[in-house]
């Protein structure tokens, strides 16, 4: 619809609303074709004296759509539960509402057609588009970034009302773990956590407060501070979530919350709980595992192409040991899990040993280990060879045992797939042999090492582009032979972001595969470091040298390419 067309439709309900007579319409519309909509807004506000309001409820009649004074709407972490607020911020609407299988969603441009489809996409209800005033939309998304603690401030001042108004002075009566305001507290915190797109929820007591952090993107941030008073009460609801014994305060616990049986909302999410007793009290870690996003496909995990090709090859030998390792939180069970769905069929007999079980893979027959009761990976790992497995996938290489069975497993026709804790995939050898398993055991059996670290992505909406000098440049010639541009972060970075420069993460891997020089190597004893430099000469890619890829690739920044692995010696 052209533009002035619908000026001049906006000014005919202006005239049927009695705001304007016919004189001012005939006036307006002399020069409605010369103006933009701004410029009209403000020719009637200034001019005639319309208010803004009655230029929205025109707007909506001249278009079709129903007017909605955003001023008066409450925005709560509740509002973008379905759409994520950095969408929302991005495209100038907010949801306000659900009437059955309708989401009603008001729009600042009332032009746009994409937003409609995407947010059905993501919602799967249909959108009723409403109008509201783009200025005050903005406000709306001002105000939350003026205060970003807000989202439980409703929470803390029920729960000051419950028990009284002296809750933030530090009184001594305990909070109920069964009050209302409690209940609400601990799904506020899981569910603002999950939007937030954290891995981690992190509550610390401390001597007069408690403390709540999320870890987002591998670096934890503050997000919540309450009286000391609320803490065995959040922590003793939590426990009552994942059926922990809230009497025992001195001793570690781990559970597990299956979060919609707490939630009326569509959160298909579980949490592993971790309490432990420190020195102000009870202190729980809880880890959050969408079922949702159980897995992404290979590709889209960072692998390069050459390295990616040569995974996907090893991955479907028939025997082997495929070993991947890294520090905790490096993405390595996501690999895995990733790998498994790749190569899952049913021919295939998959057998898995995890503690915990992270996520439930369909066709997979997957194994709790209880270290109590004496089923550990290795008790697991024995029950598996008797049951005519294809793969067996065990969640870590702990012990000698542990290592003994699994190289047994893949000496025999299983392939094998584990995680251990080095620092990089040639390292991997010492450690085994360390462990008490044999070289040659060692080299018959391993298929491929592959190490891992997840690196922050740079927001590609405010990076900045440069060309590196000095030290940068060095770095970047004697590892990849790179000197062109890379990209920096944002210091004040932007909304999409929420003003950190970085926005997701990315895989960095050191793919270190068989060869025959390799195995002669491991035979012979040969260093860790004469192992790597056979490793390169066979094109393994450091994981300094993957870092730099995603750099020169517009991924990354070297500043954390570096924070995350060091250069090559």
């Amino acid at each position: 619809m052209p533009l002035g067309k619908v000026q001049t439709q906006i000014v005919a309900k202006l005239m049927e609303m009695g705001r304007l007579s016919g004189r001012q319409r005939d006036v307006i519309a002399a020069v409605t074709a010369d103006l933009n909509g701004d410029a009209l807004d403000r020719l009637l506000q200034e001019e005639y004296r319309v208010t803004p309001l009655q230029i929205l409820v025109a707007k909506g009649r001249a278009l079709g759509l129903a007017p909605y004074n955003i001023v008066r709407y409450r925005v709560t972490p509740a509002t973008f539960e379905r759409v994520p607020r950095e969408f929302c911020e991005e495209n100038q609407v907010i949801p306000v509402g659900t009437v059955g299988d309708m989401l009603l969603v008001v729009f600042a441009n009332p032009f746009e057609v994409t937003v409609p489809a995407k947010i059905h996409e993501m919602t799967g209800l249909r959108v009723v588009r409403m109008l509201g005033r783009e200025k005050d939309i903005r406000d709306k998304f001002n105000q939350g970034q003026d205060n970003r603690s807000t989202g439980f401030d409703d929470v803390v001042q029920q729960i000051g009302a419950e028990f009284g108004t002296t809750l933030l002075a530090g009184d001594e009566e305990l909070v109920d773990e069964e009050s209302g305001p409690i209940i609400q507290l601990a799904n506020r915190i899981i569910e603002d956590a999950y939007f937030a797109g954290a891995s981690d929820i992190h509550i610390e007591p401390q001597e007069n407060e408690i403390i709540v952090r999320y870890r987002i993107d591998g670096l934890c941030q503050e997000k919540l501070r309450m009286p000391a008073k609320v803490a065995p009460a959040l922590v003793a609801r939590i426990k009552i979530m994942c059926n922990l014994d809230i009497a025992e305060r001195r001793l570690p616990q781990d559970g597990r919350i299956i979060f919609k049986q707490f939630t009326k909302k569509s959160l298909d999410l579980d949490l592993r709980v971790s309490t432990a007793p420190l020195n102000h009290g009870e202190g729980m870690v809880m880890r959050i595992l969408d079922k949702q996003k159980a897995t992404l496909p290979l590709p889209a995990l960072g692998f390069s192409d050459e390295a990616l090709a040569r995974y996907r090859e090893v991955i479907r030998q028939p025997y082997g040991m495929i070993l991947h390792c890294g520090p905790t939180g490096s993405g390595k069970s996501m690999t895995l899990y990733s790998a498994l769905n790749e190569i899952n069929s049913p021919e295939l007999v998959i057998r898995t040993a995890e503690d915990p079980i992270e996520y439930t893979l369909m066709g997979i027959n997957q194994m709790q280990m209880h270290r109590q009761i004496g089923l550990t990976f290795a008790t697991a790992l024995r029950s598996f060879l008797r049951q005519d497995p294809d793969i067996i996938l065990v969640g870590e290489i702990r012990d000698k045992e542990t290592a003994d069975v699994a190289v047994e497993a893949a000496l025999t026709g299983h392939l094998l797939m584990s995680t251990l804790h080095t620092n990089d995939a040639p390292s991997t050898i010492a450690r085994l042999a360390d462990m008490g398993v044999e070289p040659f055991m060692i080299s018959s059996s391993l298929l491929c090492v592959c190490s891992q670290r997840l690196m922050r992505r740079v927001c590609k909406t405010c990076r900045v582009s440069y060309q590196p000098q000095g030290r940068e440049k060095e770095i970047l010639e004697k590892a990849i032979g790179w000197n062109g541009t890379i990209y920096r972060h944002s210091p004040r970075g932007c909304s999409k972001c929420g003003g950190s420069g970085y926005k997701g993460r990315v895989g960095i891997h050191e793919l270190m595969i068989s060869n025959d020089e390799l195995v002669e190597g491991i035979n012979n004893e040969i260093e860790t470091a004469e192992l790597k430099r056979i490793a390169m000469r066979s094109g393994m890619k450091t994981l300094h040298q993957d870092s730099l890829l995603k750099v020169r690739d517009g991924i990354s920044t070297l500043e954390e390419a570096i924070a995350t692995v060091p250069p090559d010696v």
